[in-house]
């Protein structure tokens, strides 16, 4: 998973890929495999693309699939648009690519996610390169930042500290020094297979509900783990899942920060105690 975005990130900046917008495409039905862009919004596709492949079952839809990783984060909510447009570009009398503002506002939000896990933005990506507003372009959504604002996001941090066995002081301490608590059950696939390789097994129980969203915090959580995958990997082994109480704070910015996890096993009785103490507990 480290290594997803490294093919596509060869393919997209090497100079021999460069579209050429005189050359002669055709038109092709996007194919069912291609699951990156289903539901995109049209069913053709020119070839080339604008990364400049031309071949489906060699070239696109295996490439495709390296952005995969990288929308199952949820970077920004119209990163499928902006991909899709490059790698799928629909099919009409002209060529529409993406604004240069969409490139920046996708950009400005996962170019942070790939620097996390030690990938750049690739320079075929440079947001220069695409035109600045027109009418024959494709731009941002300007009410997307309406409806999430308030809502708390993931983003990279330092990983958490982790703590085995705490003492059920450590554990109180913990719930009163940071804005929530929760219980959740994290689960590795051990063959991803185009599905995320994380995800939040069952519901979220909260101990401290703080300023998490009933509704988000689940999902919330898996973003955390697929955006943050070497902390993550610490955390639980592939194909197993691990119950865990997570507690940390809502930054200033809106941004959720993991600051202690503590892996609850049949065996920690201490964890037990500490949640069913904090009915009654004053900090």
């Amino acid at each position: 998973m480290a290594v997803f975005f490294a093919v596509a990130l060869l393919t997209a900046t090497c100079p021999s890929m460069a579209f050429d917008m005189g050359q002669s495409t055709r038109c092709v039905t996007i194919p069912h495999r291609m699951k990156v862009c289903k539901d995109v919004g049209y069913s053709e596709m020119r070839l080339p693309n604008f990364l400049g492949h031309s071949n489906l079952d060699v070239e696109v839809v295996p490439r495709s699939e390296d952005w995969r990783p990288l929308l199952q984060t949820g970077c920004h909510p119209q990163a499928q648009t902006f991909l899709c447009s490059l790698i799928a570009p629909v099919c009409l009398d002209t060529f529409i690519r993406p604004c240069r503002s969409l490139c920046v506002a996708v950009r400005d939000s996962c170019a942070p996610v790939l620097a996390c896990q030690g990938h750049p933005w690739p320079a075929a990506l440079d947001c220069d390169r695409f035109p600045a507003e027109e009418d024959m372009c494709l731009s941002p959504h300007a009410k997307l930042n309406y409806f999430t604002k308030g809502i708390p996001k993931a983003a990279c941090q330092n990983c958490p500290s982790v703590e085995e066995a705490p003492a059920v002081k450590t554990v109180l301490n913990s719930f009163c020094q940071h804005d929530f608590a929760v219980t959740a059950k994290l689960h590795r696939r051990r063959h991803p297979a185009g599905e995320p390789e994380y995800e939040i097994d069952g519901r979220v129980d909260f101990i401290r509900q703080g300023p998490l969203l009933p509704y988000d915090t689940q999902h919330l959580l898996q973003q955390w783990l697929l955006i943050n995958l070497g902390c993550a990997n610490g955390l639980v082994r592939p194909g197993r899942s691990q119950l865990c109480v997570l507690t940390g704070s809502v930054q200033h910015d809106g941004t959720l920060a993991l600051t202690r996890v503590f892996p609850w096993n049949k065996k920690d009785a201490n964890i037990a105690v500490a949640t069913r103490k904090w009915k009654h507990h004053r900090c």
